[in-house]
Formats: structure tokens, C-alpha cells, sequence
């Protein structure tokens, strides 16, 4: 008996867009961000997964955190993250990272043993560090490029060479290989909810902080990939019009204006 393909369907559609993508770059023109050459394609894909979110995930997560106590929330999340540290170990080995590969079979083993299966953090009680990685921050250390930026369809934002690893990541991920579909459909249903109540305060100050929230996540995101990589890729900034602009070098700072 086949196993299902849930998690080929989610390659599939990552694998779907990045053919889009790459289909989409003889249309953009030459004020095209060179981060961001494929800017239009991506907004649409934006536009749709903020619509999702908006109709689904987020009324979903919020009343998850509104129902479910905080000890429970905090063991779950816990427990999705002793998983994580399951791939990232694979991904510190591929990078040849010993401190940070030991570290995360330490954390592996000790909440596994001693925190009930991942459900209590016992790892980070004992200062044990964690080192979250992925296939995508793997093949930056191997030296490939990130490629133009690219949102995905449900996965959201991305580059050419991570969404690449995604499909990897998905296929290393330690629940996919879980036999049971309906076990397996579930833990996978219940750390999307858990991951997006996570984010729930972080969404609503980017409602608030920025005027082009696609402009903001794109930047924050390609930037915390380099630093996270550690790689010498340059982003090229684009113009803002959610933070004040600064004055010019010597120029006097602008006053507040006095009260009327």
C-alpha cells in the first residue's frame, strides 16, 4: 500500500511556483528591484496568501491560543521544536559544523529522554544552545547564490535557492515519515495552528509598523537570510515610505514643531 502524498503534494506546489517564477522573469522591466526582479507575480502570490490568512489561519490560531492553556501551547510548541532539531543536527553535519551538530543531537536526545518526548525543554534549562537550520542555509554555506526572491503559494516568503530547500526540508522533515495519514495530517495541521499563533503579535505590529507590508517582509526576510547564512550577498535597498526619511550627512536634526 502507497503512502499518501501530502507532503508531495506541498513539494508540488512549492516546485509549481518556482517553475512560475523562473516563467515570469522575461516580464519584468528594468526598474525591476534586482532583489525582486519577479515583483509583480510575487505580489499577486502575496495578495492570496494574506486572503488565506486572513479567511483561515489567523481565526484559526486565535481562537487556538484563546482556547488552549498556555502550558499546553508551550509544550507543543516544544515538542515541534525537538523535531526541528532532528533536521537541523543533518543540516549542522552537512555544514560541517561539529560544536553546532553536537548541540542539537544533545538537545535531541536529552528532551527526548528526559522531556517527555520534546514536550518539556529541558535542553535549554541546561543552557544547551540550539542551532536552527535548513537545507536552503545549507546550500548558501555550500556557496550558491539565493537567487531572485520569490513568494510561495501557502509557504510565503522564499528565494529561488530556498525554495529549493524546501523541498528538501520537506522530505527530511522527521513527521513525514510518519505511516499513519491520519496522525500524520494531523501533528502536521497542528504545528501550522501552533506556528501561526506564535505569530500573532508579530502580524499585528506589522499591521501597524508598515505602509508596504510586502516591501517589509520582503526586505526583513532576505535580510535575516544573509546574516543567518553569514554569506556577503548584497541586497539592494529600495526606497521606503513607512520610516521617516533620515536628514542628510551635517544637517541640522529637524525640530519638533512647537505647539500651537
Amino acid at each position: 500500500m502507497t503512502k499518501p502524498t501530502n507532503l508531495k503534494k506541498a513539494s508540488g506546489w512549492a516546485a509549481t511556483a518556482l517553475a512560475l517564477t523562473l516563467l515570469q522573469g522575461c516580464a519584468t522591466g528594468p526598474q525591476a528591484n534586482p532583489a525582486d526582479p519577479l515583483e509583480p507575480f510575487n505580489r499577486s502570490v502575496y495578495s492570496f496568501n494574506e486572503g488565506l490568512d486572513r479567511a483561515v489561519l489567523k481565526p484559526v490560531a486565535t481562537a487556538y491560543q484563546n482556547i488552549t492553556p498556555a502550558p499546553v501551547r508551550t509544550g507543543v510548541t516544544s515538542f515541534f521544536e525537538n523535531i526541528s532539531d532532528v533536521w537541523s543536527f543533518v543540516n549542522n553535519v552537512l555544514q560541517a559544523k561539529p560544536t553546532e551538530a553536537m548541540d542539537s543531537l544533545f538537545r535531541v536526545t536529552t528532551n527526548t529522554l528526559w522531556g517527555l518526548g520534546g514536550i518539556f525543554d529541558v535542553a535549554s534549562e541546561l543552557k544547551i544552545p540550539k542551532h536552527k537550520e535548513d537545507f536552503g542555509q545549507t546550500l548558501g554555506t555550500w556557496g550558491l547564490k539565493s537567487g531572485p526572491y520569490v513568494v510561495l503559494p501557502l509557504f510565503g516568503p522564499s528565494s529561488v535557492r530556498d525554495s529549493a530547500g524546501l523541498v528538501v526540508d520537506l522530505q527530511g522533515n522527521p513527521l513525514s515519515q510518519v505511516d499513519n495519514v491520519p496522525v500524520r495530517n494531523s501533528l502536521t495541521g497542528l504545528r501550522l495552528v501552533d506556528t501561526r499563533a506564535s505569530l500573532l503579535s508579530a502580524g499585528d505590529l506589522l499591521d501597524q509598523a508598515a505602509l508596504d507590508k510586502y516591501a517589509f517582509t520582503r526586505d526583513a526576510y532576505l535580510q535575516r537570510r544573509q546574516s543567518l547564512i553569514g554569506g556577503n550577498e548584497r541586497i539592494e535597498p529600495e526606497e521606503r515610505f513607512d520610516l521617516p526619511e533620515a536628514a542628510p550627512a551635517g544637517a541640522p536634526a529637524a525640530s519638533a514643531p512647537k505647539p500651537q
